[in-house]
């Protein structure tokens, strides 16, 4: 079943990858691994790495060359929105990805297949199988097919990132320094929840759950968000 989803999504997405291994790897999650020790499995964490470095290259790159009169600050900005957890989740999304990912059993009653962070993690990895298997030009040509078309619409970003969006919000108000804490860490070692605060100043404005760090930051960010907007 998933070798046929596999195939679906590279006849879908006009890739063909010369080293199946490759592309097996990177839709196999740590989960699974776990649930089947002893066979020779190997997790996508590493291409996850390597996929990270390969888009923040080439995303600079693009931003770079698509807008020549932005400065350095700006284009900072506008890479931080587009690597960010949400926008990646986003990406993956679009691609269908979720679908072809193999998870344990207990990541998959869990809602794994739909979680942000591993979706985000998993768009990594695929980056960085196809630069394994096919060169750092055929990860440009991807990209600009398949994502950088989703980026700009009448010249804004497709998906905000909400820690972005806070700290603008806090500077242009003069709230304070944005700082996150995490309040509370709940669970087992292989489901853990975080709880984050997020405080502007002296206050605390919003409160996020999440799988990850990341996750739960950007949460409490967006509870953040919609607080300031309703003042």
């Amino acid at each position: 079943m998933r070798h046929d989803a596999l195939d679906q999504l590279q006849n879908r997405l006009l890739i063909r990858f010369r080293q199946p291994r490759l592309l097996k790897q990177a839709f196999t999650h740590t989960s699974y691994v776990n649930e089947h020790r002893g066979k020779p499995i190997e997790d996508n964490e590493r291409l996850e790495f390597l996929g990270d470095a390969v888009l923040q290259l080439l995303v600079s790159e693009h931003l770079f060359l698509t807008y020549p009169n932005r400065p350095e600050g700006e284009l900072t900005r506008m890479r931080a929105s587009i690597v960010c957890e949400p926008s990646l989740a986003r990406f993956a999304e679009l691609l269908g990805l979720g679908a072809c990912v193999m998870l344990g059993r207990g990541e998959e009653q869990l809602g794994g297949r739909h979680r942000p962070a591993l979706l985000a993690d998993l768009f990594e990895s695929f980056i960085g199988a196809i630069y394994l298997d096919q060169g750092f030009e055929r990860v440009r040509t991807f990209l600009s097919e398949q994502v950088f078309p989703h980026i700009e619409e009448n010249g804004s970003l497709l998906v905000k990132d909400f820690k972005s969006k806070l700290q603008e919000k806090a500077q242009h108000g003069a709230l304070g320094p944005v700082e996150y804490r995490i309040a509370e860490e709940r669970g087992p070692a292989h489901d853990r929840e975080f709880v984050v605060e997020v405080r502007i100043g002296e206050q605390t404005y919003g409160v996020g759950v999440g799988r990850t760090k990341k996750e739960a930051e950007q949460r409490s960010a967006e509870a953040a968000c919609t607080q300031l907007e309703q003042q």
